[in-house]
C-alpha cells in the first residue's frame, strides 16, 4: 500500500496507545479498552497492508 496508509496506521496505533494510557491513569476502563481496541484495529490494518505488499511483489515476480 501507499506510504500514507502506513503512516495512517501508525498514527491510529499511537492514538490508541494514548487513549489506553489516559484511561489507565484516570481509571476510565472504557477509555482504556477503547484505546486497546483501536490499537488492535491498527495492527490488523497494518497486517493487511503488508499482505497486499507481499502479494504485489509476488505478482511482479511471476509476471516476468
Amino acid at each position: 500500500m501507499s506510504f500514507n496508509d502506513k503512516i495512517g496506521n501508525k498514527f491510529e496505533e499511537f492514538a490508541g496507545k494514548a487513549k489506553e494510557v489516559a484511561g489507565s491513569v484516570t481509571g476510565n476502563d472504557d477509555l482504556r479498552d477503547e484505546g486497546r481496541a483501536q490499537q488492535a484495529g491498527a495492527a490488523a490494518k497494518e497486517a493487511v497492508t503488508e499482505l497486499k505488499d507481499a502479494a504485489r511483489k509476488i505478482k511482479k515476480i511471476l509476471d516476468r
